[in-house]
């Protein structure tokens, strides 16, 4: 695999972003910051507040609620990210018509990891620290997100599995809800950066580096979306 080109952030990204006024910017970020260290439950508004240099009316005036303020921080960073992967999508399929481009495992997989390079490159955009709240939201059960998320952007999952669908047509569709889960799990996890070896001892593997994750898990997650069935729910 060479190297990976990051999505660019389009304008109609910068058209659609929502426009905060400075107070409440300050918020997003000091909530972003402490939503990824503590989670939600265990963040308080009185720590927003006293990182963010506001008071509690503040929060309440923009946000009316901490639910309602994680939602923002998550949405104002998930957003872009998730037109950015679309659009790559699109830009596939359409070369795949053409007859210039190939739609296989690897090209669909990309079509999620440009954009997670260039998200996880780019300070301005959440960068690094978003990929760990994104990583942090998939292991808590944060319903109303996840309601919001399930609703709002649920044909995002249904195109690539529809993607990945016709390049493993000798599969089941269990087998691959399957494969995208676990492909998925892999890739959202690898991105926000966490060394599991650290736990253990020393680690070789530079989990904060983002060109080094992409080229090493790249090929991990298409030889485990290619894998050869072996029997039961994966035969076609």
């Amino acid at each position: 695999m060479g190297p990976v080109k990051s999505t660019p952030v389009s304008q109609d990204d910068a058209a659609q972003a929502p426009k905060y006024s400075d107070t409440a910017l300050r918020i997003l970020e000091a909530a972003e910051r402490l939503f990824v260290e503590f989670g939600l439950a265990a963040t308080s508004l009185r720590q927003i507040t006293q990182q963010a240099g506001v008071n509690l009316a503040a929060v309440n005036y923009h946000f009316r609620s901490k639910d309602a303020l994680f939602e923002a921080v998550f949405a104002r960073r998930f957003a872009p990210w998730a037109r950015e992967c679309l659009y790559e999508l699109d830009r596939l399929e359409r070369d795949v018509a053409a007859g210039t481009a190939q739609l296989d495992v690897e090209s669909v997989v990309m079509c999620y990891v440009r954009p997670a390079l260039a998200l996880s490159k780019d300070p301005s955009r959440g960068g690094a620290l978003f990929v760990r709240l994104f990583s942090r939201v998939l292991v808590e059960n944060h319903r109303l997100l996840r309601e919001k998320l399930s609703r709002e952007w649920g044909h995002l999952v249904t195109r690539y599995t529809e993607a990945f669908g016709r390049a493993l047509p000798g599969l089941s569709s269990e087998a691959v809800a399957w494969r995208l889960h676990l492909g998925f799990s892999v890739m959202f996890h690898a991105f926000a950066g966490n060394d599991i070896l650290k736990l253990f001892g020393r680690s070789a593997v530079s989990a904060r580096d983002p060109d080094l994750i992409v080229k090493h898990m790249v090929p991990f997650v298409v030889a485990g979306m290619t894998g050869v069935p072996t029997g039961g729910s994966d035969a076609g």
